[in-house]
């Protein structure tokens, strides 16, 4: 018995060296265990802390990576197109030159020789006829005569104002307003060959033109002039509109003109310090022949399914719907934020001059320190409702406007005839005839009139300054303030 207890004795102490502890020594080495695990579980969570700390900067720093990127993308592709456009412009403009000076040398070719037939067979027939009558006979005009009966009918002095103004957009005081600014400019003077067009029809072939938008054989027919001539007429008389008119009467206003300005839109909207509606349309033409993807307007072939290509047309329109800066001639491909960092006003903006007012634009522009759009995001609160609705009052001065620029002259709905290269100044001329009409009060017969369907683009950067979103936010609670805001949204 002492024997069996013994031995259990022995191998329980043999189990108990074999294992490196006693009972004492175990409740010591549990309590070493648990330090250890909490000091470990402590570590692996200030380890944890620190890592997403770490993780945080590094997303930090991806998303300042990536926004650097996408904005420094962004500019490369604006400088990238504006580079593109202006080698286009220069393109044109040399293919222009080069055609010029060709027409030019086969003109003179053909006159020479002409002129050298007719001078002979002209000799021969007065020596022949001298012969045998010994008289002198007097050079003849060369001239094909043509019927021009619709026009002399038009010049009568009791010709119906009705229908003058029906064929011509303006009444005869307008017209003959028109032709005396220019006379000095587009006169011409008789030669031996032919007598010289007279003024006011040189002025009445190019408003007919671009007030029915007709071809050219039809102007042709109703002033019995050539179709050259009347192609060459209107190009002439639309660059001294441009040169002689548009400095008069298309113009950015004065310190005089902006007050009476910032109180008209004032009094229609409630917004303070609006200068200007601004406003872009888009003018069909004809594919050109180089670069014709530039020119597709994306928008208008997607609904119409037919591919569309045309021009933009920006314009700043006072109250009474008069354009007091354009930007003419831009391709189609182009969005507005686009065309409006091409425009002479963009420049104006950037020399500080439009500081303290806003001209008001479409959601197709960004929000910046002078440029005050409408808001675009979803589920906008009522006070944004309501200052949507104020922008849209203001926004329709200017649509309003291009709608009557586009009815009064039917030239600007078809695809013109007219080359790329002198379209701006086609289209320039119509805006100051606009202008003309505008300050005049030339009504528009209510036929005319048609609705504008230009599709707006978001911008890909919508917000420029984060001032004028403060500024957005003020105008936007003072007319609920004020009892100014809109309600037809509800």
């Amino acid at each position: 018995m002492y024997s069996g207890d013994n031995y259990k004795r022995r191998r329980k102490e043999r189990f108990a060296d074999e294992d490196g502890y006693d009972d004492d020594g175990n409740c010591s080495s549990d309590h070493e265990t648990k330090k250890k695990n909490m000091s470990g579980i402590i570590t692996s969570l200030l380890l944890l802390e620190e890592q997403v700390k770490r993780d945080h900067e590094e997303q930090n720093v991806a998303s300042d990576e990536v926004k650097s990127i996408l904005e420094s993308a962004h500019k490369r592709k604006t400088s990238t197109m504006l580079e593109f456009y202006s080698n286009l412009q220069d393109c044109y403009s040399e293919t222009d030159e080069v055609n010029s000076v060709k027409r030019k040398k086969s003109r003179a070719m053909a006159f020479s020789v002409a002129a050298v037939s007719v001078n002979k067979t002209e000799n021969q027939s007065v020596i022949n006829h001298n012969k045998q009558s010994g008289s002198i006979q007097h050079r003849r005009l060369w001239v094909k005569n043509r019927p021009k009966a619709w026009w002399d009918d038009c010049n009568r002095p009791d010709y119906p104002e009705g229908e003058f103004k029906k064929a011509f957009r303006m009444s005869k005081s307008t017209f003959e307003l028109i032709c005396e600014e220019l006379n000095s400019v587009i006169v011409k003077e008789d030669t031996t060959l032919r007598n010289a067009i007279p003024v006011k029809q040189r002025v009445a072939v190019c408003i007919w033109r671009l007030a029915t938008g007709e071809p050219l054989r039809l102007v042709s027919k109703r002033f019995g002039l050539g179709i050259s001539t009347c192609h060459k007429l209107v190009l002439e008389v639309c660059s001294a509109i441009r040169n002689v008119l548009m400095p008069k009467y298309l113009q950015w206003p004065d310190e005089v003109s902006v007050r009476k300005i910032k109180e008209e839109y004032e009094g229609v909207s409630g917004i303070p310090n609006v200068v200007g509606s601004m406003y872009t349309t888009h003018i069909p033409i004809i594919a050109p022949k180089k670069c014709a993807a530039a020119y597709i307007n994306k928008r208008h072939t997607e609904r119409n399914q037919k591919t569309s290509y045309s021009v933009t047309v920006q314009g700043v329109i006072d109250p009474r719907g008069v354009f007091t800066d354009v930007c003419i001639g831009w391709p189609g491909s182009m969005n507005d934020d686009q065309v409006l960092e091409k425009s002479a006003l963009y420049q104006r903006a950037k020399e500080g001059l439009l500081k303290g007012v806003w001209v008001v634009g479409s959601s197709g522009y960004p929000l910046m320190d002078w440029v005050l759009v409408p808001y675009t995001r979803q589920h906008l609160t009522w006070t944004q409702h309501a200052f949507n609705e104020k922008i849209g009052e203001i926004q329709r001065v200017a649509k309003e406007a291009f709608g009557r620029l586009k009815g009064r002259w039917c030239c600007l709905q078809k695809r013109t005839e007219v080359k790329l290269q002198d379209l701006p100044v086609v289209l320039g001329a119509c805006c100051v005839l606009h202008n003309i009409c505008e300050m005049r009060n030339e009504g528009i017969d209510p036929d005319l009139k048609i609705e504008l369907v230009d599709d707006e683009m978001v911008p890909e950067v919508a917000l420029r300054s984060v001032s004028s979103l403060k500024a957005r936010d003020a105008i936007a609670h003072n007319l609920l303030h004020h009892n100014l805001a809109g309600t037809a949204f509800l």
